[in-house]
């Protein structure tokens, strides 16, 4: 299992991530509703369970294949990048900003067309409990996911695919684990969208959506950083302000909005790309200095 392990890295890390996020949210809902087939207000219950459950499913398949494929070396080395905060200052600029811009625009837009498109934040009472709950949920699910999906996927793509598709590769997975919280969470046929309706939908959103746009950029980012840390930030900036300005109206809002913000991503995604000399389509890098080098048989002193 080992030797398979460090030949397939990368299709072990997605396996193994899903099973224990996937098998948690599941066992979860199970645990609270006795069902598989919970309503938008019986899933409300879950979430002290299943975000958390789901939070931890990289983070642990990326230790335990971490410890798998390079040992004490790989933790070192994962423990460097993610304390790596020297970085150029407009790098914070860009990790934390792009993900309000991208989503506000959006938001705002069909927000002018219908009041079913308002912002959270302008329908939530309690502004200020928002505001603070949103940055706590963005830095840890930030630091937790980043810990797989940077720490590990990213560099061991990165040595067979340009950031363009690193970025395509690693975020469709992403939005492909989000599953069960798209489904279950107002999205699907209990938020008053027919499966039939909802299947197509996702799936194009996995392959083409604001995630996966997203995450192209996070690549872009994280290959001129070499930053767990940064990679943190900029998730935990998306999913905060994904928190404040979503509207929560569910239905046929909920697939409309997200494909607005999609198409904003991919327009910034498209501007990085015109103004980056080829960066996004360029070759492949081999692995960050700290991770190179756990590969390189060291020398022996004579």
């Amino acid at each position: 299992m080992a030797a398979s392990i460090r030949r397939h890295q990368l299709p072990w890390y997605f396996g193994l991530a899903f099973f224990l996020s996937w098998g948690a949210i599941v066992a979860a809902v199970w645990a609270v509703t006795g069902g598989l087939s919970p309503t938008p207000e019986q899933f409300q219950r879950t979430i002290p369970a299943t975000v958390p459950a789901m939070l931890l499913g990289p983070a642990v398949a990326s230790l335990v294949l971490t410890g798998v494929v390079s040992g004490r070396a790989g933790y070192r080395d994962l423990r460097a990048r993610l304390l790596t905060w020297r970085v150029e200052a407009h790098w914070y600029l860009v990790a934390l900003l792009v993900a309000p811009a991208a989503l506000a625009v959006p938001v705002l837009v069909l927000w002018i067309s219908s009041p079913n498109y308002a912002p959270r934040i302008a329908t939530e009472p309690d502004r200020t409990g928002i505001l603070v709950l949103a940055v706590v949920l963005g830095l840890v699910a930030g630091l937790l996911e980043e810990i797989g999906w940077t720490g590990f996927a990213i560099p061991r793509a990165r040595q067979h695919y340009s950031i363009l598709w690193t970025g395509v590769l690693v975020g469709a997975a992403w939005g492909a684990w989000h599953f069960f919280v798209n489904y279950w969470g107002g999205g699907g046929t209990n938020g008053g969208v027919p499966l039939a309706v909802f299947m197509p939908l996702w799936f194009a959103a996995v392959l083409f959506g604001q995630l996966t746009a997203y995450r192209v950029l996070m690549v872009w980012v994280y290959d001129h950083t070499g930053s767990i840390l940064v990679a943190a930030l900029m998730h935990a900036s998306l999913t905060a302000f994904q928190f404040i300005l979503n509207p929560l109206t569910p239905g046929i809002p909920q697939q409309v909005y997200p494909w607005g913000q999609a198409a904003s991503m991919w327009l910034l995604v498209a501007a990085v790309a015109l103004t980056s000399r080829g960066e996004m389509a360029g070759p492949r890098r081999f692995l960050p200095i700290h991770v190179r080098s756990l590969h390189k048989p060291r020398r022996r002193r004579r």
